[in-house]
């Protein structure tokens, strides 16, 4: 790998393992990886993940000119509400707010299992709504550019309203 690369290496801390086996498993398609450690990502989170106030946001959008989704996103918020007491949820937006082009709404969680679990019940149940999700590190620009991800259709943030650097004022509610 060359050196100039601007990412630290994702086999830090491995330079010295022993090569991994080529062997195929019985279902003809996947590797077979020896028994080892779990990763400690499994109960932590990992470097540069803060989860001192919330570890992720959950950004999710409707479009406000559809009575339907409006209506299914409305449900939405009310299911997670209930289902997900411990997660903090945000209000219901009805017009867009901050970097975010349409109306949302924000749920935060603070743990790995949190994270898992909502992540994939999202996935089930996110109906028309797209979904922005970020860390938050510190670096509120980073987190909602570099290091997001979607469910559904991406929107593209007004990210010039981001404040850039590390550590934020996270009192900025709905961002």
């Amino acid at each position: 790998m060359p050196a100039d690369l601007p990412w630290v290496s994702p086999l830090k801390g491995y330079e010295n393992a022993e090569p991994l086996p080529t062997t195929i498993n019985p279902d003809g398609k996947s590797l077979y990886n020896p028994p080892g450690p779990k990763s400690t990502a499994y109960e932590e989170f990992p470097e540069p993940i803060d989860p001192s106030n919330n570890a992720f946001d959950f950004h999710i959008y409707y479009q406000p000119n559809s009575a339907a989704e409006t209506q299914y996103a409305r449900e939405l918020h009310e299911r997670i509400r209930r289902e997900f007491p411990e997660l903090r949820i945000y209000k219901f937006w009805d017009k867009p707010v901050g970097p975010h082009p349409v109306p949302m709404f924000e749920v935060n969680v603070f743990t790995v299992h949190q994270t898992g679990t909502f992540f994939s019940w999202l996935v089930a149940n996110r109906g028309p709504c797209s979904v922005l999700i970020h860390p938050n590190t510190g670096d509120s620009y980073r987190d909602h550019t570099e290091l997001a991800t979607w469910m559904g259709r991406p929107h593209p943030l007004l990210a010039e309203r981001l404040p850039r650097g590390p550590r934020w004022s996270s009192a900025r509610a709905g961002v």
